[in-house]
C-alpha cells in the first residue's frame, strides 16, 4: 500500500494533504522552497508515494511578473506587429496616456510564406530561411512560437518548421495550429506565445517534486487532471484556485447543496465562484493582458486578502490592492508592517492570539497603526465593511449580473481567512447557509482527490452544409479567389 499526495504549491507556501495507506489523512503547510529544495519532495521524504497530484500558481505567478521563458515568435511576413497591435481593445476608455504591457516575445522573425483563407497557397516559406531563424533563437537561448496566417485551417507550414527544427535536432517549436486550432489570428498567437513563454518553468516546477516512480497528476485550468507529460502553460493559468472550485462542489454535495458559491480568501487576493450541479467554464480568458483560448473554471479573483494594506484616500477608507506580503506582513507581526485586514481581525477579537503558538501576534501594534486613522475598533469595522463589499461585488459579478440570485445558493468559505468574513459576507448578500470545512485551510489540495482525469481538444471546421445540401464555405471566408471583384466579400487573405 502506498501514500496518495495532494499538494497545492503557491508562490510562498504549499499545502500538502496526505492519505496514509490506512485511510488516515495527514495535514502540512510547508514554505514552497527552502535551502532544502521543493516542498513536495520534503512531504514526500520518508514516504512509499504512489500518486502525487499537484496544483499550482507557478504559471500565473511568471505571468504576472513577467518571469517566462525568453520566445522568438516566427509569423507571417507582414505581421510582425500584429500580436503588439492585438485587438485595439481600450481597457480604460477615458485614459489620457494609455500603456500597455510590453509582448512576451521578446524577438519576431517574419518568415516569407502566405495561405489563404480557403487553402490556396501564395507563397512557400523556404526551409533555408526557416532553419536560419531556428538556429538563432536557440543559440540566443528562446523558445520557438509560430503563427501563420489561416494555419488553424492549413497547418502545412506550420508542420514545415516542425520538420526543420526535428532536422537539426532543436526542440519543438510551440505552434498556433496544435495549440488553439481556432479562427482569430491574434487570440490564437497570444495563446501560442504564451504556452511557449510558460511551459518551461512550469515542467521545470514540476519535475522538482521528486517522488520517485510515483504516479503524477497535474491540475488543469479547466478543473480535471492530465498526466504531466501533457501539462502545458496555457492549461496552468488557475491550476491552483481550480482545486478549491471542485472543492466547492463537492463540499456543497457532502452538505445538500447543489448551488453553492465559493469564497477562497488568502493573504493577498480572495478568489470567487459559483457552482450549479455542475463546474461552470469559460472558454477565452485575458490574464494581464495575454488573451488564452483554452477552457478554464470561472473564477474572479479580487485584491482583498489578509494581508490587504488598509489606507484612507481622498477622505475614504480603501482596502488593497496592495498587500503587506510575508515581510514586513501585517502591523501585528512586529516589524513594522502597515494595518492589514488581518490587523483589524485581531483588534476585534476574530483571530486569538494564544490559539498561534508558532508565532508571536502584537495586539498592541495593530491598534496603534489604525489609530492613525481614529478609533481603532471602528476604524476596524470601516475597513472590514470596505472589504466584505469588495467580496460581495465580486460575487454579484458571477451571480446578478448574470441573472442568478445569490440568495439561492450556499456559501463555501475556504482559505486562511475565509473564515472571518464568511458570517458578515452572507448577511450582506441575503445568503441564508454558509459551509465551512474542517480541512477549509488547506481546501484546494484537499479538492485535488476529488478531480478526475480529463482532456479538452478542438478540432477545425472549415466547412459546412446548407439546408438545400450544397456545400458552403465557413462563416466569414468566401471560396472565390480575392481578385475577383465578384465576390463582393473581403479578401479571405485576412487574418
Amino acid at each position: 500500500m502506498t501514500w496518495q499526495l495532494l499538494v497545492d504549491r503557491g508562490g510562498t507556501f504549499t499545502d500538502v494533504v496526505a492519505r496514509a495507506p490506512d485511510g488516515r489523512v495527514v495535514v502540512r503547510k510547508l514554505l514552497s522552497r527552502t535551502a532544502e529544495g521543493d516542498a513536495t519532495a520534503r512531504a514526500a521524504e520518508g514516504l512509499d508515494v504512489g500518486e502525487l497530484r499537484l496544483g499550482t500558481t507557478v504559471a500565473t505567478n511568471a505571468l504576472l511578473e513577467r518571469d517566462g521563458a525568453p520566445v522568438t515568435l516566427l509569423v507571417t511576413r507582414g505581421f510582425g506587429d500584429l500580436l503588439t497591435i492585438g485587438g485595439q481593445e481600450r481597457p480604460d476608455l477615458f485614459a489620457l496616456v494609455v500603456r500597455k504591457r510590453a509582448p512576451l516575445h521578446e524577438d519576431v522573425v517574419e518568415i516569407d510564406e502566405r495561405v489563404l483563407a480557403d487553402g490556396t497557397v501564395r507563397r512557400v516559406p523556404d526551409r533555408e530561411q526557416v532553419a536560419a531563424a531556428l538556429r538563432a533563437a536557440h543559440a540566443a537561448g528562446r523558445r520557438v512560437a509560430v503563427l501563420f496566417l489561416n494555419a488553424w485551417a492549413h497547418p502545412a507550414h506550420e508542420a514545415l518548421v516542425a520538420s526543420v527544427a526535428a532536422e537539426l535536432g532543436l526542440p519543438a517549436p510551440t505552434l498556433s495550429h496544435r495549440t488553439a486550432p481556432e479562427i482569430g489570428a491574434v487570440a490564437r498567437g497570444d495563446t501560442t506565445v504564451a504556452d511557449a513563454y510558460l511551459t518551461p518553468g512550469l515542467r521545470a516546477s514540476v519535475d522538482a517534486a521528486d517522488v520517485g516512480e510515483a504516479r503524477v497528476l497535474c491540475m488543469q485550468s479547466s478543473g480535471t487532471l492530465t498526466e504531466r507529460a501533457r501539462f502545458t502553460g496555457k492549461d496552468a493559468l488557475v491550476s491552483g484556485p481550480a482545486g478549491g472550485v471542485v472543492a466547492t462542489q463537492a463540499v456543497g454535495r457532502l452538505a445538500g447543496f447543489d448551488k453553492v458559491i465559493g469564497l477562497d480568501m488568502g493573504g493577498t487576493s480572495t478568489d470567487v465562484c459559483r457552482c450549479d450541479g455542475e463546474l461552470l467554464r469559460v472558454y477565452e480568458t485575458v490574464t494581464d493582458g495575454v488573451r488564452i483560448r483554452a477552457p478554464s473554471l470561472d473564477i474572479i479573483t479580487v485584491a482583498a486578502g489578509g494581508g490587504s494594506i488598509c489606507d484612507a484616500r481622498d477622505g475614504r477608507f480603501t482596502v488593497g490592492p496592495e498587500s503587506a506580503g510575508a515581510d514586513p506582513g501585517p502591523a501585528c507581526y512586529g516589524r513594522g508592517g502597515p494595518a492589514t485586514v488581518t490587523d483589524c481581525n485581531l483588534v476585534l477579537g476574530r483571530i486569538r492570539p494564544e490559539w498561534f503558538p508558532h508565532m508571536t501576534l502584537d495586539v498592541d501594534a495593530a491598534r496603534a497603526r489604525l489609530a492613525a486613522f481614529g478609533d481603532p475598533e471602528e476604524c476596524a469595522r470601516g475597513f472590514l465593511r470596505v472589504a466584505v463589499e469588495d467580496m460581495a461585488d465580486a460575487i454579484r459579478s458571477i451571480s446578478v449580473a448574470r441573472g442568478v440570485d445569490p440568495r439561492d445558493h450556499a456559501l463555501c468559505a475556504f482559505g486562511g481567512a475565509g473564515g472571518q468574513h464568511a458570517c458578515e459576507l452572507a448577511r450582506s448578500l441575503g445568503i441564508r447557509h454558509v459551509v465551512i470545512h474542517p480541512l477549509a485551510g488547506v481546501l484546494s489540495a484537499w479538492g485535488l482527490g476529488r478531480a478526475r482525469l480529463g482532456h479538452h481538444e478542438v478540432a477545425a471546421v472549415t466547412g459546412f452544409t446548407n439546408a438545400g445540401g450544397g456545400s458552403s464555405a465557413a462563416p466569414g471566408e468566401d471560396p472565390k479567389d480575392p481578385g475577383d471583384p465578384s465576390s463582393g466579400r473581403p479578401d479571405p487573405s485576412g487574418p
